[in-house]
């Protein structure tokens, strides 16, 4: 997060993403059940507007707009309170910046902002402590870009942009650091498809079910404590929709010997994992909560120079 002395405010970037949220601090999975009385176990648990709702658990369906149900907002109040935890606050002014796929945000980001601003006071229970938060105003930013954002100025040349998520892929263009507006691509293209064809393969060649936590384990890490054959397969697996990754983007124009290109989002550890790469042109971001530090990024310049 970042403070804003001359309006006393807070600065919290969230990515909302379809795995898992993330804000320049924490990273927890975008899941979430949802009771009408306290269950039995009650960790990570959020209680607002007489709900009570446990943080993490299960895997949130993809859906093409965020604002369709309740369920990213109540997301939004635990990303709030992680970042609030941090400095020990539980009350406090907050600006939220937050971000679309690409092509997206054009079209969405009004009703997105309606929809993180629907309350301008807001008090809930996370973890057993109470807080009370004044959303003084929300911005909402490109996916992808916002991850180079500081450093885009030093990108000379021609670079591409790969935001590889767990529902979507965004591809932007630059030349020279700037954006190139024409030149921009959202496709349904994530992670997660990974996982989903790994499942689907395993069962196949097997005829036994695959924990998605081991899927998880593996395309991060590259590895797991299982038999070598199954290893072996699901290895084989990731590295087919790598190598899809790459195809799409060499359709997007993509030319490993004149472009650079910058990977970001959970895509990153797969591209590391499971393809061979020349480390001079592509660079792979290692830190997953990068875009929701742009996020914050971008709404302080624009804070700090009057324009929000």
């Amino acid at each position: 997060m970042i403070y804003n002395e001359d309006r006393n405010l807070l600065i919290i970037g969230i990515d909302h993403g379809y795995g898992n949220i993330k804000t320049a601090n924490h990273c927890f999975r975008a899941g979430l059940a949802v009771y009408d009385y306290e269950p039995l176990f009650t960790k990570d648990m959020l209680v607002y507007n007489g709900r009570y709702y446990l943080i993490g658990e299960g895997h949130k369906e993809f859906v093409a707009s965020k604002d369709l149900d309740g369920d990213y907002y109540a997301l939004t109040l635990a990303a709030i309170a992680v970042e609030l935890r941090e400095m020990n606050f539980t009350s406090a002014s907050v600006h939220i910046a937050a971000g679309l796929p690409l092509t997206w945000t054009s079209g969405q980001k009004e009703r997105f902002r309606e929809y993180l601003l629907q309350n301008t006071e807001v008090e809930f229970v996370f973890d057993s402590v109470k807080y009370s938060v004044k959303i003084a105003g929300a911005s909402i930013y490109p996916q992808g870009y916002a991850a180079v954002a500081k450093y885009a100025s030093a990108l000379k040349g021609v670079n591409m942009v790969a935001d590889i998520g767990n529902g979507t892929m965004n591809v932007l263009y630059m030349i020279d650091g700037k954006p190139q507006a024409g030149k921009m691509f959202t496709e349904k293209f994530g992670t997660y498809q990974a996982t989903l064809a790994i499942r689907e393969e395993f069962m196949r060649k097997t005829q036994r079910e695959l924990h998605d936590s081991i899927i998880d384990k593996i395309l991060i890490t590259g590895s797991a404590d299982i038999a070598s054959a199954d290893l072996k397969l699901i290895k084989a697996t990731a590295k087919n929709y790598v190598d899809d990754i790459f195809r799409r983007l060499r359709e997007h124009g993509y030319d490993e010997n004149t472009m650079n290109l910058y990977i970001t989002g959970g895509g990153g550890c797969l591209v590391k994992n499971f393809y061979r790469y020349n480390p001079d042109r592509v660079k792979i971001a290692n830190d997953i909560c990068a875009a929701a530090k742009g996020y914050e990024y971008l709404a302080d310049v624009q804070i700090r120079n009057g324009r929000l």
